[in-house]
């Protein structure tokens, strides 16, 4: 392990994710290579995410708040290495099981259960292994007979039940969440919380990105701010919330130099 991570789940460092964005695209190849030969270039670089850094602690529950389109999502696909930067770096220290998108890692023409057994060969578990935590899977889910068919059928509520008992069960280093558990009912909510809260007591890292501004401030220990690719604030839950809605800051220079790092 590297001295920049000892201690950290998570350090990133001067993260930049570009993307080209096409306006519109030639109709035939010779009207590409008439475009190309006359320097007319019909696109642009967009930066979803522009020289973040931070660093997570070990144990840490880190919430990300920002309006749509601020780099939130794109700065945890590159966590979960489904990006790779375009520039910076991003270090990892453990296992990390994601849940940043409703459905990824499901195979849509297999059975719910079948899918259980790929998540966790995709893991890097056996097949024996994911056997012996099926059913604990299973009955957190609470999807019923639906566990046998293929999951291209469920809702998206099915989709999450399912996502996140497979995520919380293979027992991950880090969890990172992006917005799933808003599709959930209100009582399954509350028990992923509570698994949550399991998680966090026994020292795994967390990261959340939610629009619930009730549930960053009541589940996380730190907060960061995204706003247009740029991390704007990194802090205490209340203070990340009150930049994000535009309200004073009632905490000193010196109080905010001593938050969470």
């Amino acid at each position: 392990m590297s001295e920049r991570i000892a201690g950290s789940a998570i350090v990133v460092e001067n993260l930049v994710q570009r993307f080209r964005v096409i306006h519109e695209r030639p109709d035939t190849v010779r009207e590409l290579f008439s475009r190309f030969f006359r320097k007319e270039y019909n696109y642009h670089d967009f930066d979803a995410v522009h020289n973040v850094s931070f660093r997570v602690p070990k144990g840490q529950v880190l919430g990300i708040i920002g309006r749509n389109g601020s780099g939130k999502s794109t700065l945890l696909k590159i966590i979960a290495g489904v990006y790779r930067p375009t520039l910076g770096r991003v270090e990892v220290c453990g296992q990390v099981a994601p849940l940043i998108e409703l459905g990824a890692g499901m195979h849509g023409e297999l059975t719910g259960r079948e899918n259980i057994l790929l998540n966790g060969l995709m893991m890097g578990y056996s097949k024996k292994q994911m056997l012996e935590r099926e059913q604990k899977i299973i009955e957190f889910a609470e999807i019923g007979d639906f566990i046998d068919v293929p999951v291209k059928q469920y809702s998206s509520g099915m989709y999450m039940r399912l996502a996140f008992s497979v995520a919380t069960e293979i027992d991950p280093d880090i969890l990172v969440i992006d917005e799933i558990l808003a599709v959930g009912d209100a009582p399954f909510q509350d028990k992923c919380f509570d698994r949550l809260a399991r998680f966090r007591e026994s020292g795994k890292t967390i990261l959340l990105v939610s629009h619930s501004l009730d549930q960053i401030e009541k589940v996380c220990d730190r907060c960061l701010v995204m706003d247009r690719g740029r991390l704007s604030f990194d802090g205490r839950p209340a203070e990340a919330i009150a930049v994000y809605k535009g309200e004073p800051l009632l905490t000193t220079a010196h109080e905010l130099a001593s938050s969470p790092a």
